[in-house]
């Protein structure tokens, strides 16, 4: 088990220019995880390089405390473009 904040903190350190970060505890049971990471970091990588980026920076909490983590990585540009097309869906 581990708590939210640690797993912020870890991905804060371990990748750049963090611009969005949403950590949230599936189960209640602080080892199974969803997390939004948005950052300039991950421009240029696919989304496989950017999912092993965030999986380095949490170490070797992935397998050990964390048993599952559902990751969403967005470049700042393709979050903006994700919340712009949802914008105008629903308006």
């Amino acid at each position: 088990m581990v708590e939210r904040e640690v797993v912020e903190e870890r991905i804060r350190t371990g990748i750049s220019e963090v611009e969005h970060l949403q950590i949230e505890d599936l189960t209640g049971t602080l080892d199974h995880y969803q997390a939004v990471v948005v950052s300039r970091a991950f421009e240029g990588r696919t989304r496989l390089e950017q999912h092993q980026m965030v999986y380095r920076a949490l170490g070797e909490l992935m397998g050990g405390s964390i048993h599952a983590l559902a990751l969403h990585t967005y470049t700042p540009e393709a979050w903006l473009a994700k919340h712009r097309a949802g914008s105008s869906a629903d308006g």
